[in-house]
């Protein structure tokens, strides 16, 4: 299929942005647009992933709009083709979902507009050949989506989050900025083409990737450039923050790709520490957090990040055995990344629609105010149950198949010749591990908080079961789930082109193995057959309810039910969400974050309730974005005084400006 065809579903999307200004007064408008949207993605998604399966030569396009002699260049390649699969799988599900979630919307006004522009600005950053369409595209989804994320602006925790996030887009914008212009040099050549045939000196190199980690991973949610992240994908609706979370970030990632693995030249062996270092970071510090979470959105907000820095790991290890020169390792783990891309962008959408659909039975977000949901809505709790094993990484579902590749990668380090990685990365694997349990804790609490036990409110007593386009919705990413879980054979041979064009080589085929197993490196070390872990279990479960439902006694037993020491059946003397994470909040509060606590206890014989409240800092918070959100609106108030100026100096400004530019550019020249 032509580059021009994604380019023509790419300005539909923009069309039906523009149209849903006015459709947004209709009363069938929000289904309108939404339907659209799905149609248009779908077809993106389903040509994408024709394309991968059958292959194809890269093709470009180059249109005459953009820099005067420059032009806007478009391309696609194998890596874009995967990234736009997994966008617009995630577009087309969110939009499907949305058709009907979206009639909860109180003012489509603030949303209808701008989320297919947001769907369409990822799409041309994946296909931009050159920085300046890379660089537009890039901004064009930060600002639609920060218009997303302010549809609810009258509440002030909306607004701060709003702020926080396009002042970090802006920066992380700055330095791509900054790391392309490195990449284009003197002569300023913005074209992809002409940038791979003139890569940067190694000492340019080493900058371009410290600049592509904090421009791609400020937007991908790497700590400690993570905390606007929290902030920002609770405060959009529903199927926007799973847009955010589950496919925004990933087409971070494939910036941080497109740059360091395409770019940036010959990689050097020292690369691929700071990016090891960043990942399990950031792994550990986002379930640390997500634990310590009451709202349900934040929890999965704080779980991107967990999952981003498993993505980091990968991308870490397949840079450290590929200039190492060990090509069957760095394949793997390249592998294992790109798999957690399509498994992440499946598991946390289906999460995010979870909340959404908890969200509008019930109103509430807060885990605390939870509790019984799973009696009244049976489907969406199965659905929320599925997700929450994926992203746990429980076999045999898809989370465990692509941080079992993970592993195995990390296992093949001690053959590294550099002593420097031989003891970073067990370190690492020890952190992911670590990070792995937590997810698992992290995930128990969330499901059995929010819909296990008795309601904690009217709110939750007398929830209902979502619309039919919601539980479809979820119900094809829960089977998507456990297909890939079951096949992950099939994915990693169809992952193979993209994996060859990224570290040059590719994993051995798995479609020989019988019962759709998959050999990372060899039968004889380490093997996983998904299919007959998934039989072993549906078996054992099957056989279990037979010897109990056959060979039991059949009398009737009444008892009362387990009160775990408290005989009041008050749902207060239920676990909280603060008890349940009591223990990992004082185990880790004196390194990780900062945690207060203050308990107002009445003396003997005062009537007043006693009280308990509790303060969690991230410390990255202070030290980061705090300073610079501070210094930001200082010099805003600074510059509020230029509106004032008179003509004249405003010329003198202008003037003293080309001036400077015109010196700067001949001192670089």
């Amino acid at each position: 299929m032509p580059l021009s065809a994604w380019l023509l579903g790419d300005a539909a999307l923009l069309v039906l942005g523009f149209l849903g200004v006015f459709l947004s007064r209709a009363r069938a408008g929000s289904a309108l647009v939404y339907s659209a949207a799905f149609v248009i993605t779908a077809l993106l998604c389903g040509v994408s992933v024709a394309r991968l399966l059958t292959g194809g030569e890269a093709a470009t396009i180059t249109l005459p709009f953009g820099l005067p002699w420059l032009g806007a260049h478009f391309r696609i390649d194998t890596i874009s083709t995967f990234f736009l699969a997994v966008v617009n799988f995630g577009a087309a599900a969110a939009s499907f979902f949305a058709i009907g979630y979206g009639r909860h919307e109180s003012e489509p006004g603030r949303v209808l507009p701008f989320f297919p522009v947001f769907l369409a600005a990822m799409n041309f950053v994946l296909v931009a050949d050159d920085a300046f369409t890379f660089l537009l595209s890039w901004e064009l989804m930060s600002l639609a989506s920060w218009a997303l994320v302010m549809a609810h602006s009258r509440e002030p925790a909306n607004a701060r989050a709003g702020f926080v996030y396009i002042l970090m887009a802006s920066l992380g914008t700055f330095a791509l900025l900054l790391a392309f212009g490195l990449l284009a040099g003197a002569d300023g050549h913005y074209a992809f083409d002409v940038i791979r045939a003139h890569p940067p000196t190694p000492v340019l190199a080493g900058l371009i990737l410290a600049l592509a980690l904090f421009g791609a991973g400020s937007k991908a949610g790497l700590a400690p450039l993570h905390v606007w992240l929290p902030l920002a994908h609770p405060a959009a609706p529903s199927h926007v923050s799973a847009l955010m979370s589950g496919v925004m970030t990933k087409v971070a990632v494939y910036g941080f790709l497109r740059l360091v693995f395409d770019l940036n030249g010959p990689a050097d062996w020292w690369w691929g520490i700071p990016v090891l270092t960043a990942g399990a970071g950031t792994a550990v510090l986002g379930v640390l957090f997500a634990l310590l979470q009451n709202d349900f959105k934040r929890v999965l907000a704080y779980s991107t990040i967990e999952n981003i820095g498993v993505i980091f790991v990968a991308l870490g290890l397949a840079l450290a055995f590929k200039t190492h020169n060990f090509g069957a390792a760095a394949a793997l783990a390249m592998t294992a990344a790109l798999f957690h891309v399509l498994n992440h962008a499946v598991f946390k959408n289906l999460l995010f629609f979870g909340a959404g659909a908890v969200l509008a039975a019930t109103g509430e977000r807060d885990l605390g105010k939870l509790g019984g949901l799973l009696k009244n809505m049976p489907a969406t709790g199965l659905f929320v149950l599925v997700g929450c094993a994926a992203i746990s990484a429980l076999p045999p579902l898809n989370g465990f198949a692509s941080e079992w590749l993970v592993f195995q990668a990390i296992l093949l380090s001690p053959s590294l010749p550099s002593w420097a990685l031989k003891l970073l990365i067990p370190a690492v694997g020890a952190l992911l591990a670590l990070a792995a349990a937590l997810a698992g804790a992290c995930f128990v609490r969330a499901f059995g908080i929010g819909f296990l036990g008795r309601p904690r409110s009217d709110a939750a007593k007398d929830a209902h079961e979502v619309d039919r386009f919601s539980l479809v919705a979820m119900g094809v990413l829960s089977v998507l789930c456990l297909l890939a879980g079951i096949f992950p054979g099939v994915i990693i041979d169809a992952l193979s082109p993209i994996v060859r064009a990224l570290v040059g080589v590719s994993m051995a085929p798995q479609a020989a193995l019988g019962w759709f197993a998959i050999a990372p490196i060899a039968e004889s070390r380490s093997s996983y057959d998904g299919l007959l872990v998934f039989l072993f279990i549906a078996l054992s479960a099957m056989l279990a309810a037979f010897i109990i439902h056959r060979l039991a006694s059949d009398a009737v037993r009444v008892a009362p039910a387990w009160d775990c020491g408290f005989p009041d059946a008050d749902p207060n003397t239920q676990y909280s969400p603060e008890s349940f994470a009591q223990p990992i909040r004082r185990v880790f509060s004196g390194f990780v974050f900062s945690t207060q606590e203050s308990v107002d206890m009445p003396a003997p014989g005062d009537l007043r309730p006693a009280r308990y409240e509790l303060r969690v800092r991230d410390r990255a918070w202070d030290i980061v974005y705090k300073p610079v959100v501070g210094a930001v609106q200082k010099l805003a108030d600074v510059l509020n005084r230029l509106q004032f100026l008179t003509i004249q100096q405003y010329l003198s400004l202008v003037f003293a400006a080309l001036v400077v530019l015109l010196l700067a550019l001949a001192i670089w020249t």
